[in-house]
């Protein structure tokens, strides 16, 4: 039987794909949540990758799904976040942000996520929901925005 990957794993996952999104969103100097392939060397280098022009533009090709010529918010982080694995967390999320979304709040905070799981039936502990909201809190503040919790569960399809 294959051993589930610990919370500890799982955050570091969503930290990553947070992380992605503030790299965007650095690259994305006209905020149009458009990139091109110069901006995506751009992000990849910042992230620690020395990428060729000639790896960018594959990059480019395998994740431009509309062929515009660039890459938007969800078409790049699609690409770069295919092999990360949330496990269970990342199950729990697509669960919640539906009820969270509904709540009209622009910020969720670890108690507000707990709550929600709780309400939902999940088992998870107030501390796994502090420490799942900090790890994408690029802030410090205790909370997400909604915005950055739909484009990391949007990425988890």
């Amino acid at each position: 039987m294959a051993q589930q990957p610990s919370l500890s794993a799982e955050t570091d996952s969503l930290s990553h794909i947070f992380n992605l999104i503030e790299a965007f969103r650095a690259f994305d100097t006209d905020n149009d949540s458009l990139i091109s392939a110069a901006e995506v060397g751009g992000i990849m280098g910042s992230l620690g990758y020395n990428l060729s022009e000639q790896d960018v533009n594959m990059m480019m090709e395998e994740g431009d799904v509309d062929r515009d010529g660039l890459l938007s918010m969800g078409e790049f982080l699609e690409m770069s976040a295919r092999s990360v694995e949330v496990g269970e967390v990342g199950r729990y999320l697509k669960v919640a942000f539906e009820a969270l979304n509904a709540d009209g709040d622009d910020l969720v905070s670890g108690e507000e996520l707990y709550e929600v799981f709780v309400n939902l039936g999940l088992d998870v502990s107030l501390e796994d929901c502090m420490a799942i909201v900090a790890s994408m809190d690029g802030d410090g503040d205790g909370a997400v925005f909604l915005e950055d919790l739909k484009l990391i569960v949007n990425s988890l399809d």
